[in-house]
């Protein structure tokens, strides 16, 4: 099926929505993998590989190309698209799968809303940003406050951040028509300011962003 979101920046910044109703068969002669992909989705079992092949098909349309271009991960396990200077993200989660790419670093987050985030809340939210939680949407806001930090983890590119410590994702008032927040990652001598955007899509978090 064609992409079901899709949204272009004045920045140059992409991003695309792929909802899942193909086989894993159909990538495959769609995608015509490289040696260095193909051996990589090997090891590969059940639904993850239909993520997989799907996530690289959707970058392929997003990225408007005629020939696709593979896509390998750098020394820190960031992806990057072949012969390509922009940077790139890609979540799935279930049916859907999200891509983003642009000039400047990039990040998105798709997942299902689960009750499980609860559980999860302290390890992840710095003290603010639990005592910012709203009553009657916190549950939301929980999803929120992960999707912004996978995206800035992402957009980041070289692991070893804490994200209590080094993410931080400021103080919004939940909207469930989506709206835009500010969050920042600060490590050492880095620190780098993004913007950042939610949309509530059935019972999904769909969470981007990129650098200011």
């Amino acid at each position: 099926m064609p992409m079901e979101v899709q949204h272009v920046f004045a920045s140059k910044v992409e991003l695309g929505l792929w909802r899942i109703t193909e086989s894993e068969l159909w990538f495959l002669e769609q995608l015509l993998l490289s040696a260095e992909e193909d051996a990589y989705i090997a090891a590969m079992k059940g639904h993850r590989r239909l993520e997989w092949l799907a996530g690289r098909w959707a970058l392929h349309v997003l990225s408007g190309r005629a020939k696709r271009g593979a896509l390998y991960k750098d020394e820190f396990g960031k992806p990057y698209l072949e012969n390509s200077v922009y940077d790139i993200s890609i979540s799935h989660s279930r049916q859907y799968v999200a891509v983003m790419a642009g000039p400047k670093k990039v990040g998105v987050d798709i997942q299902k809303l689960v009750p499980k985030i609860s559980r999860l809340a302290a390890k992840y939210l710095r003290d603010i940003e639990l005592e910012n939680l709203n009553e009657d949407s916190g549950y939301e806001e929980m999803h929120i406050y992960w999707g912004a930090k996978e995206c800035l983890y992402k957009a980041y590119g070289r692991r070893q951040l804490d994200f209590k410590k080094n993410i931080a994702v400021e103080p919004f008032d939940y909207h469930r028509d989506g709206d835009s927040l500010k969050g920042w990652i600060k490590k050492d001598n880095f620190f780098q300011e993004y913007w950042l955007k939610y949309e509530v899509m059935e019972n999904f978090m769909l969470v981007y962003g990129m650098e200011i």
